[in-house]
């Protein structure tokens, strides 16, 4: 349990940003007139949604998803042909959605929350890349075995819908921890109508 104060960014499937203050979605996309505010209550926290359409992080998430997208081939192939898929981090993968769509609810979350924080040893994107606050999609982390804390959020985020998740009940939440001055990247599953958490510094 985070024991700080924290303000919260939500990025969901489709680039929509979630935070409080609402100010702050305009600091992040560099202008206040690249963000169409919207209102959510249904979003995790009961937060105001805003609608990012320039800036850093939109940049930043299309480069992954562009990197998804090539991915999700490799694995609809390794998929129709285990014996002949070729990529080993691709089968690591189809196995951790395999064995979450074998559960239901709560313990699929958990199951996969848990084998994606196994899989990865945590890591600062200047010690792997060389260079500060890089995205990354899942099959190249789990390819480097490494990541922080937004590598892990978009592994879980996408094995979570490839194991039977509704992308609507997902989202990559961006927390601000204002007592270190620092930002942590989890995800948030709906279930049952609640939001929870899954944090690669928490394994339920």
């Amino acid at each position: 349990m985070w024991r700080v104060a924290w303000h919260s960014i939500l990025l969901a499937w489709g680039l929509s940003l979630i935070c409080l203050p609402t100010r702050l979605i305009a600091g992040m996309a560099n202008s206040p007139a690249s963000v169409d505010q919207a209102s959510r209550s249904d979003e995790p926290f009961g937060l105001s949604t805003a609608r990012v359409t320039t800036g850093a992080v939109l940049e930043k998430w299309s480069n992954v998803e562009r990197q998804m997208d090539a991915e999700r081939l490799v694995l609809r192939a390794c998929e129709s042909s285990r014996a002949s898929c070729e990529s080993r981090t691709a089968l690591q993968f189809l196995a951790i959605v395999d064995s979450g769509r074998n559960l239901q609810g709560r313990a699929r979350l958990g199951h996969i929350n848990r084998e994606i924080n196994l899989k990865i040893k945590q890591m600062s994107d200047l010690a792997i890349y060389g260079e500060d606050d890089v995205w990354s999609s899942p099959l190249a982390t789990l390819a480097i075995g490494a990541g922080d804390c937004e590598d892990y959020a978009i592994a879980k985020f996408v094995a979570l819908q490839e194991a039977g998740v509704a992308a609507d009940d997902l989202r990559i939440v961006i927390l601000r921890d204002d007592v270190r001055e620092e930002d942590h990247a989890v995800v948030a599953a709906r279930l049952d109508g609640s939001w929870l958490m899954l944090d690669n510094l928490n394994e339920r």
